[in-house]
């Protein structure tokens, strides 16, 4: 299965540690091998992202620990490890995906098999022959009715919407995504196959940390933040979890919406 990771944080953070983990899921000899890709907001202007993506099995990847050493520093991440189901293994059919809407940056990133989809061809058309992508481009479709000015439209609109997509997308097979639309990180669970074979829930797990001035503890526990910072909130969303907190489980459908390192809305 592939993996998915996030992070939304009150402050800008670089979170190493746990990409680095998260990159070893994907080394050879292991089910997801055929590609990576991660998705940093722009730590000062959120409407813009940095996209680095291969088609190529991310625990080999020497690009990826020069990502890592350059320290992007972001508040929203999304990412994601792939193992192909449907579409060769190209650049184009490498996730997360990006597309412009409401003049931001909009990202997403799928687990699971939806099955063939018709994506509108209004405005959004996908660029390869994934059926994650060709979901992003019906997704976008969907909310673009909200983004009607500069400012992000109301919470419980793009909740409710996103919701319904998700509902949408369950009914065709396994739905679990991550989407930002540059303000708020949504990360929604459905079914996953487990390490015992079985498709079910959980398909995603997250955490929230919560630290006051203690900034030395930081490398350690995986965010390193910037100088100056002497508090940070934040909410790591993922397939598995990745370190040895104790991390809360989706329930089946359940959507969760995290903004600034805080959870707004869900899991719901």
């Amino acid at each position: 299965m592939c993996e998915l990771f996030a992070v939304s944080s009150l402050m800008a953070t670089r979170p190493t540690f746990s990409l680095e983990v998260f990159a070893s899921h994907g080394a050879r000899g292991r089910t997801s091998v055929d590609g990576w890709g991660v998705a940093f907001y722009d730590a000062h202007d959120a409407r813009d992202v940095r996209l680095y993506k291969q088609p190529e099995p991310a625990g080999d990847s020497v690009w990826l620990g020069f990502v890592e050493q350059r320290g992007v520093y972001t508040k929203r991440l999304v990412s994601h490890i792939r193992r192909a189901t449907r579409g060769e293994v190209s650049f184009s059919n490498t996730q997360p995906f990006a597309r412009e809407l409401g003049g931001r940056m909009h990202v997403f990133a799928h687990n699971g098999d939806v099955g063939d989809l018709a994506a509108s061809p209004d405005r959004y058309r996908p660029v390869g022959e994934t059926d994650s992508e060709a979901a992003f481009c019906i997704l976008l479709d969907q909310v673009a009715k909200l983004w009607t000015g500069k400012d992000p439209p109301p919470m419980v609109d793009r909740a409710a919407l996103v919701s319904g997509f998700a509902a949408q997308m369950r009914s065709r097979g396994q739905a679990n995504f991550l989407y930002s639309d540059g303000d708020a990180l949504f990360a929604h669970g459905h079914r996953r196959i487990q390490s015992d074979g079985t498709t079910r829930a959980p398909g995603l797990w997250w955490v929230r940390r919560t630290w006051g001035g203690d900034i030395a503890a930081l490398p350690s526990a995986g965010v390193n933040i910037e100088d100056g910072q002497a508090e940070q909130d934040i909410v790591l969303v993922a397939s598995v979890p990745i370190t040895g907190e104790t991390w809360r489980p989706f329930a089946e459908g359940e959507l969760l919406i995290a903004r600034e390192g805080a959870v707004v809305v869900g899991p719901w």
